[in-house]
């Protein structure tokens, strides 16, 4: 993992952090990194996320990693300064839903094989995010509006906690923005479901008949226009670089978690989470809240 510099290690904070539904944190384990890192312990929840303030050691992550040996758990080395974030910008498809949107469509023409071949080359970086798309709609046509809205409904579920960390930041005064290379039908919807401010992502272009043509209404929404937005909300919103957070698992996620003050690659291709400024291997989404400080008697549920 990409982290802060070494030498300003008394101004950052090291987050230890299980997955909620495998809490493996002990106060034993804990207390070994802490004597060999030195700083402060706070547990942020009891068991699954902790944050030793201030350690004393430039390399206390990788300290910590060593220590916790096999243990799923994700260490991360962040600063005090501008901890608590005013804007997350997040990805949708294997982000805050836990399927590929057309992949499952794809399922319902006996393509599904075909076309999430292509997604995960797309997603890995190996192919232009831009004509991948392109190919994977094509094959798409025909498809009919009502079978769309029923994969939509019965398909596709939410990534385990994300709502809590969209409540969570938007109750303590954060913007909230859903930014896909997916499309509209899915990221307008589920970012009501969530409690998203806002979505953007790609128009599928439908016949007179409400079927599928096959093409995407221009302009695409790509890896470029992630970091637009991020750049857009930020001036909009009056905040400075560091107080900005995103989170994305794909490789046209990766510009954008480099430009902003916190990248996140949750759940990642490993070529992405081997480049991202920071990675979340075994936490669910609420692990992005422990990143920033928050305790659990903090979340809104």
């Amino acid at each position: 993992m990409s982290e802060q510099p070494a030498h300003a290690s008394g101004n950052n904070v090291l987050c230890l952090i299980a997955n909620p539904s495998h809490p493996v944190l002990s106060t034993g384990i804990v207390g070994r990194v802490q004597a060999e890192t030195g700083g402060e312990i706070n547990w942020l929840s009891r068991k699954t996320a902790c944050e030793i303030i201030a350690p004393k050691t430039g390399n206390a992550a990788a300290i910590a990693r060593d220590i916790l040996g096999g243990l799923e758990v994700d260490v991360a080395l962040v600063p005090q300064r501008h901890r608590r974030k005013k804007l997350l910008l997040a990805d949708m498809d294997s982000t805050m839903i836990n399927e590929e949107c057309i992949d499952e469509l794809a399922d319902e023409l006996d393509l599904k094989p075909e076309i999430a071949a292509i997604t995960a080359k797309a997603m890995r970086g190996e192919l232009d995010f831009a004509r991948a798309l392109a190919t994977r709609v094509k094959l798409l046509a025909g498809l009919d509006l009502q079978t769309i809205k029923q994969v939509r409904r019965e398909r596709i579920t939410l990534a385990p906690g994300g709502r809590v960390l969209v409540h969570t930041m938007k109750e303590y005064g954060s913007y909230c923005a859903l930014v896909s290379g997916g499309f509209t039908l899915f990221a307008d919807y589920f970012a009501k479901r969530i409690g998203f401010d806002e979505a953007t992502a790609n128009a599928l272009e439908f016949d007179e008949n409400d079927r599928l043509t096959g093409r995407v209404v221009p302009p695409v929404v790509d890896s470029s226009t992630k970091v637009r937005r991020l750049e857009e909300l930020r001036k909009k919103l009056g905040i400075q670089d560091q107080q900005t957070l995103a989170v994305g698992d794909g490789a046209n996620d990766l510009a954008m978690l480099k430009e902003a003050g916190m990248g996140v690659a949750l759940h990642a291709k490993p070529s992405v989470a081997a480049a991202a400024p920071f990675r979340i291997e075994h936490g669910d989404l609420s692990a992005l809240l422990y990143l920033q400080g928050y305790n659990e008697e903090e979340f809104v549920r």
